[in-house]
C-alpha cells in the first residue's frame, strides 16, 4: 500500500514540475499595465520608495511616455528621458529618432540604484 502512495505522490511531483518548468508564457503587449504615465513620475516613485514601488511594478506590465534620449537599432534598445532602459522585441523604425516623442509598452524588470535608471524588456512601441 505505501508503495502506491508513493508512485503516486511521485507521478503528482512530476505533473506539477512539468507545468511549473513549461507554463505558458507571458505576452506584453497584449497584457493591460499596471502602470501608465510618464518616465519622470515613475523614477521619481522609485527614488522616494524603491521597496515600494518594486512591491507595486517589479514584474508589471508597465505603459511609460518619454523623450528618446538615445538608441541602438542595431542591438533594439533605447533610453527615454535618460532614465529609463528599454529593450524592445521589434526594431527600431527608421524614423524614430533622438529627442521623439514615444509611449512604449513593456515588462520592469528592476531599478539601477547606481547607474539610477530603470530597466524594462519586452517592450513595444505604442502607436
Amino acid at each position: 500500500m505505501k508503495k502506491y502512495i508513493f508512485i503516486l505522490v511521485f507521478i503528482l511531483v512530476l505533473i506539477c514540475g512539468y507545468f511549473y518548468v513549461y507554463k505558458v508564457h507571458r505576452t506584453i503587449a497584449t497584457e493591460n499595465e499596471a502602470y501608465s504615465g510618464d518616465v519622470e513620475t515613475l523614477f521619481l516613485t522609485y527614488q522616494e520608495d524603491e521597496l515600494g514601488a518594486n512591491l507595486k511594478y517589479l514584474d508589471k506590465t508597465i505603459l511609460v511616455s518619454g523623450v528618446v534620449s538615445s538608441l541602438e537599432k542595431e542591438h533594439q534598445t533605447l533610453v527615454l528621458n535618460k532614465q529609463l532602459f528599454a529593450v524592445l522585441t521589434e526594431e527600431i523604425p527608421e524614423t524614430l529618432v533622438k529627442g521623439s516623442k514615444l509611449k512604449i509598452k513593456g515588462r520592469l524588470i528592476g531599478y539601477d540604484s547606481l547607474l539610477e535608471e530603470l530597466k524594462l524588456d519586452q517592450c513595444v512601441i505604442v502607436k
